[in-house]
């Protein structure tokens, strides 16, 4: 009998094989034949799978997407008996790539952003990735606030509004670790801050 190819585990084991090459050369430098080598399988085996190496991208862009997303909804599961609030800032923390065992994700990643920037069918996966960080953290952002005490005639945050700059904030901290200008510290900080002078949270205990 032929042997039974999951298809779906292979495209996942070649998109881990791009995500480590284009940490190393940049999204410009892969190359399929690299990317065999790297994954273990023949160069025909990556072609099965994808027809080209923008497909080969675009299915590995959405893949780190997809994996950054899982995690912080895995935070959502393993924290049930915590506030939203501190949640949330768990949940930001995550997003933001700011744990040393995500450098290298973190490096993948705005390598990908970068290339999106002149390059509209990877920014499509990223803009779909992005709207599901915001989503949920906008879910949070509305579970916070309802739980504490709003201040006298001031209006509600509106979650979405929220969710963007937050978004954007943890985004841009990912940039600040990477180069070093601060320390995963220094931008937790500026993370936690945050969320307390916007959304009245409290600061989360550090991640276990």
């Amino acid at each position: 009998m032929p042997k039974q190819v999951n298809y779906d585990g292979r495209r996942r084991q070649i998109a881990e094989a791009v995500c480590l090459l284009a940490d190393e050369h940049g999204p410009e430098g892969v190359t399929m034949r690299d990317v065999a080598a790297r994954a273990q399988v023949s160069v025909g085996a990556v072609q099965r799978c994808f027809r080209n190496k923008e497909e080969m991208l675009l299915f590995a862009v959405d893949h780190v997407g997809e994996r950054i997303t899982e995690r912080a909804r895995a935070r959502l599961a393993r924290s049930p008996a915590q506030s939203a609030g501190t949640t949330l800032g768990h949940v930001a923390t995550e997003i933001a790539l700011l744990r040393k065992e995500h450098r290298a994700e973190a490096r993948v990643w705005l390598a990908f952003v970068a290339k999106a920037a002149v390059s509209e069918p990877l920014a499509g996966p990223l803009r779909t990735s992005y709207a599901a960080l915001q989503d949920l953290l906008a879910r949070l952002i509305t579970e916070a606030t309802e739980s504490v005490p709003a201040d006298e005639g001031a209006a509600p945050p509106d979650p979405q509004r929220e969710a963007r700059t937050l978004l954007a904030l943890a985004d841009g901290l990912t940039s600040h670790v990477l180069i070093g200008h601060l320390t995963a510290e220094e931008a937790e900080d500026v993370l936690h801050a945050h969320l307390v002078e916007r959304l009245h949270t409290t600061r989360p205990r550090k991640a276990v």
